[in-house]
């Protein structure tokens, strides 16, 4: 990917095109198959920047050029619930907004911890986690899958339950058949197994004296400039093929320029922030994300206060 973007002349239109705007995100409303299950049928999932996890064919994917990495997002009403699942590989959390309680183990009751805006939720790969919005608003969460292939989703064993309840088969692809809208189970493709209880023995069991490896709190006043989340000496552990930076401007201040040779995807949790190229300045508002081109010269400016947060490939 870097060698594509490096050599090419970019454009202001162009540039523009690897914007996604928090207003014109596309959800997708039954990526998963819990989608129908009471408390989490209103949820809505997105896949910013890679094909994700959806297990929804029809799910719309904003930028599909591989990264080393997946940028997605969730977005959820006052209670409603993510149900229990696992990942293969590293899923990274920023809370923009709502409040919410993350849920560990099978039954989500092995640990808990909550969070806010600005916090950042690592979580473990191969260990159980749901999520509620626990807050009075409704809440998006922007996320970070590691790999350019996800993966699927290991659910724990009472979701594939509901979820027959509901019409709902996950087969063995990873594809969703919808049998209550009259989609059928094709020949030869089996329904995916229900998640077995050695499978289950094999996955990490979280404390809530973990919370230190999993939560990083937003500064209640952060000093101008960068602070590495994720990664090898941040505030939490390293995830594998990327970093996670918070990016800290005030009024009248500018990044340095710089230019790498790896991806770098910034998503905007508080003000209004400029990107500076030699081709462009492109403005991003709250809840926007970017993919600034590998090779590319940048910075970032703000005329008040604004955090960013700033993904790397590694």
């Amino acid at each position: 990917m870097a060698a594509a973007t490096m050599d090419r002349a970019w454009t202001a239109s162009a540039l523009e095109a690897r914007v996604v705007r928090y207003a014109d995100l596309k959800p997708c409303l039954n990526a998963f198959i819990d989608t129908r299950t009471p408390g989490s049928s209103a949820k809505e999932n997105f896949t910013i920047i890679g094909p994700g996890v959806s297990e929804n064919p029809d799910q719309h994917v904003h930028i599909a050029e591989a990264h080393g990495f997946n940028i997605g997002g969730a977005r959820q009403p006052p209670g409603c619930t993510n149900s229990q699942h696992s990942h293969d590989t590293a899923e990274v959390f920023v809370v923009h907004t709502g409040r919410w309680r993350f849920d560990f183990g099978e039954h989500g009751d092995d640990a808990q911890i909550h969070a806010g805006p600005g916090d950042v939720v690592s979580f473990p790969t191969k260990a159980f986690r749901g999520f509620r919005n626990v807050g009075g608003e409704t809440g998006f969460l922007w996320s970070v899958l590691g790999g350019d292939d996800p993966g699927r989703v290991t659910w724990a064993p009472q979701v594939f339950a509901m979820a027959k309840d509901y019409g709902l088969v996950l087969l063995e692809n990873g594809a969703l058949v919808d049998t209550a809208a009259g989609q059928t189970v094709p020949a030869g493709v089996a329904p995916m197994p229900v998640t077995d209880r050695s499978t289950i023995a094999g996955l990490r069991m979280m404390r809530p004296e973990d919370e230190d490896e999993v939560l990083a709190r937003a500064p209640v006043a952060a000093l101008p400039g960068e602070t590495l989340v994720i990664g090898d000496g941040g505030e939490l552990p390293a995830a594998e093929g990327f970093t996670l930076t918070r990016l800290t401007l005030d009024g009248d201040d500018r990044s340095a320029e710089i230019s790498r040779a790896v991806a770098e995807v910034v998503f905007v949790q508080t003000g209004a922030v400029a990107v500076i190229t030699p081709a462009a300045t492109l403005m991003l508002g709250a809840g926007d994300t970017m993919t600034v081109p590998a090779g590319t010269p940048r910075a970032y400016s703000s005329e008040g206060d604004a955090t960013l947060f700033v993904v790397r490939g590694v």
